[in-house]
């Protein structure tokens, strides 16, 4: 089966072409970044109606590279939730329209279980059961995975997101949007011995995220220096984020570390935006190398919201016989816990 992938969660339009047997056909991608910088974060309004003039040509394009033809599609999966919901209901509608054009099934996937499944689409993916860490703009998450739509959330943030956490220290630090991935590259220049940021509740039991605390305590050590100085200057600007991206990770590492001595699993894998953070991945391929286990993730192309991870997840669905009737459903917010096992879909 040739599934159609279509991903309009946020600022992102993606658009893929999966085929069961043959793997991955051909994928494109649009960033917003350049239409939302200049407001320092997404504007849903632009957001949804960028999607709406950049989807069609992607698909377009994504069929042309396949070099197949529309009839050969054989399947239609969107992402349903969660996310933006303007900017979901225009791949919705769009997925639920080509579906009734073409006459094939249509299937709303969940945007974290496409990350979650995102390393599966590498040469070597993971087998189940292992315990995924979901870290992005919006979800920390550590997940027991035993199955396609089997999940069990073990922790999870309780404030900002890690990702979050990143665009936000990039805000204090005047790094341009999105902040995230500026803040890990100011980091690679910093000193790792000036400043000493706090882990965040790894003094207590439990699994669970925040990361609050840790931007006040960024945002206070900014101002001590502009006090001292008057403004940041770069050494100081690569300072902060080193000691600010060393807690993130440390914390993350510590928490991953935790899940997988209390389920006893031996491979761990990590997904969504901030899994391509080169920092995190060598401290946990280093932990996992000398503790026996194994670590997993997709290319960093694929980290980052995408329709290849979409046009994956809804084709194991879709082959499974589940597809949607004509309701078109967007959902800013959606359990992973509420998906159904892929072995116990309904096949009538």
């Amino acid at each position: 089966m040739i599934v159609l992938g279509i991903e309009t969660s946020c600022d992102e339009t993606g658009v893929a072409l999966y085929d069961s047997e043959k793997g991955l056909l051909s994928d494109c991608l649009y960033s917003q970044t350049e239409i939302h910088a200049k407001f320092g974060g997404v504007i849903p309004e632009l957001a949804s109606r960028d999607h709406v003039r950049k989807i069609l040509p992607l698909i377009e394009e994504v069929i042309s590279k396949a070099e197949i033809t529309q009839a050969d599609i054989g399947g239609i999966a969107y992402t349903a939730g969660p996310g933006l919901v303007g900017a979901l209901l225009v791949g919705a509608s769009l997925g639920r329209a080509l579906g009734m054009a073409l006459n094939v099934p249509t299937l709303g996937v969940h945007h974290m279980e496409g990350h979650l499944l995102a390393p599966m689409l590498e040469p070597e993916p993971p087998s189940f059961p292992f315990i995924a860490l979901l870290v992005s703009g919006g979800h920390t998450q550590l997940v027991k995975v035993d199955e396609i739509g089997c999940y069990k959330v073990l922790g999870e943030s309780l404030d900002d997101a890690a990702g979050e956490a990143f665009d936000k220290v990039g805000k204090m630090l005047g790094l341009e949007y999105p902040g995230g991935p500026n803040v890990a590259r100011e980091a690679l220049k910093g000193d790792p011995e000036r400043f000493f940021f706090p882990r965040p509740m790894t003094n207590r039991p439990g699994l669970d995220f925040s990361f609050s605390g840790l931007k006040t305590h960024t945002r206070t050590t900014i101002k001590e220096i502009e006090n001292d100085t008057g403004r940041l200057n770069g050494a100081d600007v690569a300072d902060v984020a080193r000691a600010f991206e060393e807690a993130v990770v440390q914390t993350l590492l510590l928490k991953c570390k935790r899940a997988l001595k209390q389920t006893g699993m031996k491979r761990l894998v990590i997904a969504g935006g901030v899994s391509a953070n080169l920092r995190l991945r060598e401290l946990l391929e280093t932990e996992m190398r000398d503790t026996g286990r194994k670590v997993f993730y997709a290319q960093l192309r694929y980290c980052t919201d995408n329709g290849a991870m979409i046009a994956y997840a809804g084709c194991q669905r879709l082959m499974a016989g589940q597809s949607d009737d004509l309701t078109i459903n967007a959902r800013p917010r959606w359990s992973l816990e509420s998906l159904e096992p892929l072995s116990k879909v309904d096949l009538q």
